[in-house]
């Protein structure tokens, strides 16, 4: 996939009428809660007439608005009327995975929610974060961008944030049936729960330079829903197997990215050093393009061929970084 030049037309621009990058904390030393903004309801963040301009351009891609429109379709969640069942968090943490991964889910995790994953306000006062993935099709992926002659790309984006939104809810509602509380927490609109730290925390992988997760299972082709718990569960550990090192040295992403908005160093953003996209630079270009996706498309992580080896190498630069240690 080749780079394009971008240039934002004065209308979309004129859209974009304060940056976001402070909003979201950029160059911050202080750790905060997120601030709610892109995809939020337009009445919590400045950016409401570029989101809707966003669902219009991406609307006009075959096939896609019918998938978006399945992304906001969910079924109730049942009334809470029944005493907990009992059972041990290990049989309550196999059952509920079973469930999962048995209805819609690609990927499952578990991890102690952190009150810093709440967005300002809202609350959350369930105990544990249950992640879920969705798996992108390799063969759509790659063809991001869409437009209105080609909407294969984005069509699968709605696709999978659909599968996420009706596996969530009815996870939930497996849930609920246990006597247990649960919400729902899917894409593409978010809502008060932060996603990606969560996924991180469970076992999901690590951050890219592009801004999304690397997993050593699809790469960054994957999207994520989350439902929140007081159901006894037991938690996962991180997965740590090299893609963010791999990252400190890969540009295969920042060259791709046609408004140039992912840079080659980790920032501070709200108390953390770490990878971060621009968001005034990409957020035009991602309005024009009816979304983008061209990050996760071109990550070698994401390419099925390319992956063993990857995880390969990198077990092996993990390995002989160990082995340098001990020495010392």
């Amino acid at each position: 996939m080749s780079k394009t030049e971008f240039v934002a037309k004065p209308e979309t621009l004129a859209l974009l009428r304060e940056s976001g990058n402070p909003i979201n904390g950029l160059g911050e030393t202080t750790v905060r809660r997120p601030s709610p903004f892109f995809w939020h309801p337009p009445d919590k963040h400045p950016f409401g007439d570029l989101q809707a301009e966003s669902r219009n351009y991406s609307r006009k891609c075959p096939g896609a608005a019918e998938m978006f429109k399945a992304a906001y379709q969910h079924p109730e969640l049942i009334p809470l009327d029944s005493p907990p069942k009992s059972g041990t968090a290990a049989e309550f943490d196999s059952a509920m995975r079973e469930f999962a991964l048995a209805d819609r889910a690609d990927m499952v995790g578990v991890t102690a929610m952190n009150p810093l994953w709440v967005f300002e306000g809202y609350e959350i006062s369930d105990p544990w974060v249950i992640v879920l993935g969705f798996a992108h099709r390799y063969d759509d992926i790659v063809q991001l961008p869409s437009d209105e002659h080609n909407g294969v790309g984005v069509t699968d984006v709605g696709r999978q944030y659909a599968r996420g939104t009706q596996a969530s809810y009815t996870l939930a509602n497996w849930i609920r049936s246990q006597g247990y509380n649960a919400r729902a927490f899917p894409g593409p609109s978010a809502d008060a729960l932060l996603l990606i730290p969560p996924a991180i925390e469970a076992g999901f992988g690590e951050l890219g330079k592009h801004g999304s997760l690397i997993s050593r299972k699809y790469g960054s082709g994957f999207r994520l829903a989350g439902v929140t718990t007081d159901m006894p569960l037991l938690s996962d550990a991180r997965d740590l197997f090299g893609a963010d090192d791999f990252c400190l040295n890969c540009r295969v992403c920042s060259n791709a990215c046609p408004p140039e908005a992912i840079g080659d160093e980790k920032q501070m953003v709200r108390g953390e050093n770490r990878w971060y996209v621009d968001f005034d630079k990409c957020i035009p270009y991602f309005v024009e393009a009816s979304s983008c996706g061209i990050c996760i498309a071109v990550c070698p992580w994401t390419r099925p061929a390319v992956r063993p080896n990857l995880l390969t190498k990198m077990a092996k630069r993990r390995a002989d970084k160990s082995g340098e240690s001990d020495a010392v």
